[in-house]
């Protein structure tokens, strides 16, 4: 996922247009802001490039799963099933509404299993939200079966896999709600923002209140617009963008190069036996921001790991000890951890992380290593770290 590799002039001139109008909020101001609204034009581009109907842009990933949630009326001991493999924003931002994280197992597309899902529903579960981990997707269309038998909404997190497509269509495009982040380490960047995308105007129109501490934004006066409800500040600001607004000048170059080291390096890791890949659903197409590979079992996953670091071979993970990643070191959910007490609905419908059983997810993550795709890389170096990752994985079988 490159973002900040690929900066140049296309980011300059949008920033260098903020700051020469001086309005860095992205509301009000009219008469000084020499015609630029950045924020609005990326949703307006951003919105056509996915083939969605609205987008909202947001503060961060984070803040966009949190105003989708909210625009959809998610709040106060609603169920919202999620990945064991997911970022921590993902059930941060369902806390943060008061609605309760189920972790759920994922299967060998390192996304939510369908049929796992299933055996999650209750009275309560109003979301169900696939995370696509590292640039590909979960099984999309039992997961709408479901969602619609029912009545579920299906939110998308499509933070790590932008750029993906499945059925032809935009990954983030396919529930009811997607939602994207702009980070720095993300395939395009903003520095920090997100957004959020959807087909649904009363989606869309709540998202856009929501995000501004509610304001209804009716009207050129900024001090005379209405609060219909309760909202927050995840607003973006003007000038982070304007940087999303220069890298979405290359954000199809930029799939091409990672689809184009993605396949250097995987055609050099499937000539060993025992490197297997995980499964990209029918009709599902990668971002390519990752490999995502699986060795036999977890201690040659371990030693093959620690081999290709002692190699000198950057940016590969073994998400299975990962304390952002993977279910099993966040401590602040499973110990309930807050600076403050948790809500009441979340503490007393929270998972027993001491008893639930997720051998399944184990299965899969204790045997995956992750390599980033940078686009910053020469095709020589690409081919080079190719060769390296190849043979430090040789070394332990």
């Amino acid at each position: 996922m490159p973002g900040f590799e690929v900066f140049g002039e296309e980011e300059r001139k949008h920033v260098q247009d903020v700051l020469d109008s001086g309005i860095l909020m992205r509301y009000g101001f009219d008469g000084m802001r020499n015609g630029h609204y950045k924020a609005q034009e990326f949703e307006q581009k951003f919105a056509k490039l996915m083939g969605a109907e609205f987008c909202q842009m947001t503060s961060s990933g984070t803040s966009a799963l949190t105003v989708a949630l909210a625009s959809a009326g998610i709040g106060a001991g609603d169920e919202v099933i999620i990945p064991t493999f997911t970022f921590v924003a993902t059930f941060e931002s369902i806390i943060a509404l008061g609605a309760v994280p189920v972790l759920c197992d994922i299967d060998d597309t390192l996304c939510l299993n369908p049929e796992a899902v299933k055996q999650k529903i209750t009275q309560n579960t109003r979301v169900i939200m696939p995370v696509h981990m590292c640039g590909s997707m979960a099984d999309l269309n039992p997961l709408k079966t479901i969602c619609e038998e029912n009545n579920l909404i299906l939110l998308e997190d499509a933070c790590q896999a932008i750029g993906g497509t499945y059925n032809g269509k935009q990954l983030g495009t396919i529930g009811d709600l997607g939602c994207f982040s702009f980070d720095f380490v993300k395939t395009i960047t903003c520095g920090e923002g997100g957004a959020v995308v959807t087909n649904s105007r009363s989606y869309a129109e709540n998202a856009d209140k929501y995000q501004d501490h509610g304001h209804d934004h009716v009207g050129n006066d900024r001090g005379a617009e209405t609060h219909p409800f309760l909202g927050y500040n995840y607003r973006i600001s003007e000038l982070h963008a304007a940087v999303g607004l220069g890298q979405l000048e290359k954000f199809e170059d930029v799939l091409k190069k990672q689809k184009q080291y993605y396949t250097i390096l995987r055609e050099e890791l499937r000539s060993i036996p025992e490197v297997t890949f995980r499964r990209v659903p029918q009709d599902g197409k990668e971002s390519h921001a990752f490999l995502n590979f699986f060795l036999p079992d977890e201690d040659t996953t371990r030693k093959a790991h620690k081999a290709i670091s002692n190699a000198g071979v950057d940016a590969c993970f073994y998400w299975f000890d990962n304390n952002w990643h993977y279910y099993k070191k966040w401590e602040h959910l499973t110990e309930q951890k807050s600076l403050g007490r948790l809500p009441s609905d979340v503490r007393a419908n929270l998972q027993d992380f001491k008893t639930t059983d997720f051998s399944a997810s184990d299965a899969w993550m204790s045997r995956t290593i992750s390599s980033l795709i940078k686009v910053g890389w020469t095709e020589d170096e690409m081919k080079h770290r190719a060769q390296q990752l190849k043979q430090a994985i040789l070394s332990v079988l």
